[in-house]
């Protein structure tokens, strides 16, 4: 039997535009749910009052979630059919949840982003796409919801679908699929709407199944953050996971930041000598020369070296609670790599609130082997660190 890929998707909406619906209706029409799940979710709605269950309680999970009627926390749903696995990054709407989302979005390869097809393209629905084209997030589905309330008027749909295209793609969003769909109803969520006979391509579902699967980590660069170092019979070996590309047994590599270079010599993978390994595998390597080396480090081919730099530019989204200002100290970890950095410049602000989407200019202690994170998105990104406690502040994409 060929073997099954996985998707890893996630989803984003505005308030009340029926993102946990839509999930709820995904999973269920697609047999994702157990018995157990669908009773209880029945026994609620009827509570309520609802002649139908509420598939949205089906995702709502936290208490919180299901007495407010919203999303709040990033929940990761796991789901499959015959054709393809799921991984579903379940993220909120609401503006101040901004940072869950980039949480949710950081490893997705695919984004849908709900509309109300009554509202069309609102503020929070251009701050979804400026993340997914922050995050480099290779597809992007737009889901024009409940059309059922618009009469399935296919002028309605080409309306929204037209802008919000326009304004996407302006951000660099390579690609964007349209989908007119009624999370409640069921329309060309799992099955083909009998409603929109004017609508010709996939449903979601459909969509999910065929979207080309890989986010490139293979064809890029190869990237080795050593992990940890072992010495056995003398010799060192160096653990840690191939973050993109592929290595290859007599390649030419530099270890970075000292810039010294060797060639491998022995690749180990879960225990077995192989001749090569691709992104993302976690291995061993030997190397032929006796190296200063220690976790942090980063082993790259020779003629594809990053330059290595103390003074970071990034597109950032703040995490924390207490604000980012010029001047704090921080660290900075990159893969394995930790480093005393300091903020140089917060452009255009005088402080980065929670939520905050914004550029900064920052100066590290020692060198840095950044990649651009639109071309490797593994050894492009990091994170600041409060010092003083070891909470996360801030997530950054280098430019």
């Amino acid at each position: 039997m060929p073997e099954v890929d996985t998707l890893r998707f996630a989803t984003a909406g505005s308030v009340d535009d029926g993102k946990s619906t839509l999930v709820g209706r995904l999973l269920h029409d697609s047999k994702s749910v157990l018995a157990d799940q669908l009773e209880a979710v029945e026994r609620a709605s009827a509570s309520r009052g609802q002649d139908a269950p509420d598939l949205a309680l089906l995702t709502d999970g936290l208490r919180a979630e299901r007495e407010q009627g919203i999303t709040i926390d990033v929940a990761y749903r796991y789901f499959a059919t015959p054709r393809r696995r799921f991984i579903l990054a379940d993220t909120p709407g609401h503006v101040q949840y901004t940072r869950n989302m980039v949480t949710g979005a950081s490893t997705a390869e695919l984004t849908v982003i709900l509309v109300d097809a009554r509202n069309g393209v609102v503020e929070q629905t251009r701050r979804h796409a400026a993340i997914a084209a922050l995050l480099r997030v290779p597809h992007v589905v737009l889901a024009v919801n409940k059309m059922d309330l618009v009469d399935y008027a296919e002028p309605v749909f080409t309306k929204v679908a037209a802008e919000f295209v326009q304004y996407a793609t302006e951000l660099g969003v390579p690609e964007i699929t349209a989908i007119p769909i009624s999370a409640l109803a069921g329309d060309n969520v799992v099955e083909p709407s009998a409603n929109m006979d004017w609508y010709g391509g996939p449903t979601v579902l459909e969509h999910l199944e065929t979207v080309p699967v890989g986010d490139d980590a293979a064809a890029a660069p190869p990237r080795f953050p050593v992990q940890y170092v072992i010495r056995h019979d003398g010799v060192r070996y160096y653990a840690g996971q191939l973050v993109s590309g592929t290595l290859r047994v007599g390649d030419e590599v530099t270890v970075l930041p000292s810039g010294r270079t060797s060639t491998i010599t022995a690749i180990d993978v879960l225990g077995r000598e192989a001749a090569a390994a691709c992104a993302p595998q976690s291995l061993t390597l030997c190397l032929a020369d006796e190296l200063d080396i220690a976790r942090g480090d980063l082993i790259v081919p020779t003629a594809a070296a990053p330059c290595t730099t103390q003074d970071v530019e990034a597109d950032v989204c703040h995490l924390a609670d207490r604000p980012l200002r010029n001047g704090d100290r921080v660290l900075l970890r990159h893969t394995t790599r930790t480093v005393r950095a300091i903020v140089k410049d917060l452009h255009g602000a005088g402080e980065f609130a929670a939520n905050d989407l914004g550029r900064v200019t920052l100066r590290t202690a020692e060198p840095l082997a950044l990649d651009p994170y639109a071309d490797v998105r593994r050894t492009g990104s990091f994170l600041l660190i409060d010092p003083a406690d070891g909470a996360t502040l801030t997530a950054g994409m280098a430019r």
